[in-house]
Parts: structure tokens; sequence; C-alpha cells
């Protein structure tokens, strides 16, 4: 039995991420992995429910061996098992992001031997989490260009707390994965976007629309309004800015005492800042793309418009397991270069 690869789950930004990425590249390496100190200076630390759903769904595809699998956990240890493709159920529970599950679910599903569907049940437009509408439009259309072919469709949306969002998702093995090479600078080609009201008064997306329209109003952006489908009430607003090195995408969420009108102009601000990096790639697909492109056999290079502390997080983990080297030039907050070398 290989030695246990050991992360610590309190390192640099400490959230889930650190237990999703290690799950996943376990299962890709068959390397075994022990992460200690899962989430340790969080208010609520350990395993938090839609963290041990992560684990569960990882032990149903792969057959793993696991212990720590308990809600309150601090460690997690994994032996992994082969990664059987096929079609999968996952029900969250509660609001926990339906998107985020996929992150661990999809690098092991995307070199399995045949292809997978998979349907998931939570929130699909939640806090601290992408929402829906950037897995489709900004993060398959990404994942096609450097080789794995995802594609996704949603059934009915879920919102904070009552969650109850379903998603369907379809993933081609994939067979070689591309680095990419984008360290110039992004022109805007287009900007559009939605934005959507469940269970409230269509006024409220107007509002949110014109609120993000009017920052924007240089690019003419083409905002559309929606009432959509979900068993509880929300809102939110997504914008996607479409430039010549690739599409990136922002976003905002309604919330009790929060105003149309900030929900519109916080992710329009979003959006006018990654305009003025000229940057290629958003800093949310930057910080999804890396395990990726550490995967691929030639070396990346691409420009974010905000280096994050999850980010170099991600980094770290990603070169505990598999090696990979890794430069970021910039402070973060900032817009950056980065550099990876397998």
């Amino acid at each position: 039995m290989a030695e246990f690869v050991e992360i610590d789950g309190s390192f640099g930004e400490g959230g889930g991420q650190i237990l999703r990425t290690a799950l996943s590249l376990s299962c890709i390496t068959g390397k075994p992995v022990r992460i200690f100190n899962v989430r340790k200076d969080r208010r609520k630390a350990g395993l938090m429910p839609q963290h041990l759903v992560s684990v569960k769904a990882i032990i149903r595809i792969s057959g793993a061996e696991v212990r720590g699998a308990e809600p309150g956990s601090p460690e997690v240890s994994l032996i992994p098992g082969p990664v059987a493709a096929g079609e999968y159920l996952f029900d969250i529970g509660t609001a926990g992001s339906v998107v985020l599950l996929l992150q661990t679910l999809l690098p092991p599903l995307l070199f399995a031997k045949a292809p997978s569907r998979l349907v998931l049940t939570g929130g699909t437009h939640v806090p601290f989490g992408p929402p829906f509408d950037y897995l489709r439009d900004v993060f398959s259309p990404w994942m096609a260009r450097i080789g794995g072919h995802v594609s996704c469709e949603i059934e009915q949306y879920g919102f904070y707390p009552r969650g109850g969002g379903k998603i369907t998702v379809r993933i081609t093995p994939a067979v070689q994965v591309r680095g990419i090479d984008l360290p110039g600078k992004a022109a805007v080609l287009s900007v559009t976007g939605r934005s959507c009201v469940a269970n409230l008064p269509i006024s409220i997306a107007e509002r949110q629309r014109k609120a993000a329209s009017d920052p924007l109003a240089a690019h003419s952006p083409a905002i559309d309004t929606a009432s959509v489908p979900s068993p509880g009430k929300g809102t939110f607003l997504f914008i996607k800015v479409d430039t010549d090195a690739g599409p990136a995408g922002f976003s905002a969420l309604g919330a009790i005492g929060k105003t149309a009108e900030e929900v519109g102009r916080e992710a329009s601000r979003d959006a006018l800042a990654h305009i003025g990096s000229r940057a290629a790639l958003d800093p949310r697909i930057a910080d999804q793309l890396v395990l990726f492109l550490a995967l691929a056999k030639e070396s990346s290079t691409f420009t974010t418009s905000r280096v994050t502390r999850h980010l170099s997080t991600h980094l770290h983990v990603i070169r505990s397991i598999l090696g990979t080297r890794y430069e970021i030039e910039g402070s973060v907050g900032e817009p950056g270069t980065v550099r990876l070398t397998p």
C-alpha cells in the first residue's frame, strides 16, 4: 500500500476546496490521502453536511475506503478504488451547492472509461459557490476548449435556505486534456446576462437588470429578465462577458435586506473590474481550471483579473499530490499571471 499523502486542511484559505480537490486527485492518481485540520479555523470546524455529501459521493463512484466520514470530523483518510462511470443521483438534502459537489465528482469521472450522467439536487444559486449559469455558460465552454466535454441542464432552481434545485450533468470521458497559453490582454466582444426571480415579483428582476445595465452601458449589455421555477423564493443576476480569450462570468444573489439595486451593482462592479484588467480568465475560472490544466502534458500560462487566496491554496494542494510546479505573479486581490509546469 502506498503511503498517504498528508494534506493540511487549514492551509491558506482553509475551506472545503482542499477536501474536494484532495478527494478528486486521490481517485485519479490512486494515491491514498489524509486530510487533517479540516476547516480548522472556520466558525464551525470539521466536516459540514455539504462536505460529507462529497465524501460519500466519492465512496459511491469509486468504492473508496474512508475513515472520518462523520459530521464535524476534523480528519478524513481515503484509500481510492477504481472509478466507475455510470448514472448517479445525489441529493444534498439542504441548500448546499450542487456545483461544488460536481467539482468533487467531475475530475475522476472525466477520466473514467465510459460516459456518466449525474442528477444533483440541492442549491443551484446559493452563497459561497458558483451559480448554475456559470457552470453552463463559462465553465463548460472552457472545459470543451481544453478537451473535457461536460453538458448540463437545469430543471428546478434552488435558493438558500430551501434548496430543492435539480440539475442534470453529462460527462464524456476526456481523451487528453490540453494546456492553455493566454499570457496577453483580452478584448471584449459582448456582454449578456440574466436577471431572474423565483416566486417574487418580476419587477425585482427588472430593477436588478437596470442597476447592472447602467454601469455597463458602454458595452451595450443585453440582459434578459425571467421568472424561474423553484420550491423557494430567491433572486439572482448573472453577467457573461465574452472576450477574444473566452467567456467570463459574474453573479450576485438577492437576500433579505438587500435591495435589487445592490444585486445589480454588485454583479456589474465585478464584471467591470474584469473588463478593465483585460485579463484572459476571471477569478473563478482561474481557480477551477488549474486542476485540469495540471493534468495536461504541456505547460499552461494565463492572466487572471484577480489572484485569490482560493487559487493559491488550490495550487498548493495540487502540487502536494501531483508535484505540479507553479508560479503566481501578482498580489492577492490584484490582476496576475499564473504558470503551471507538469
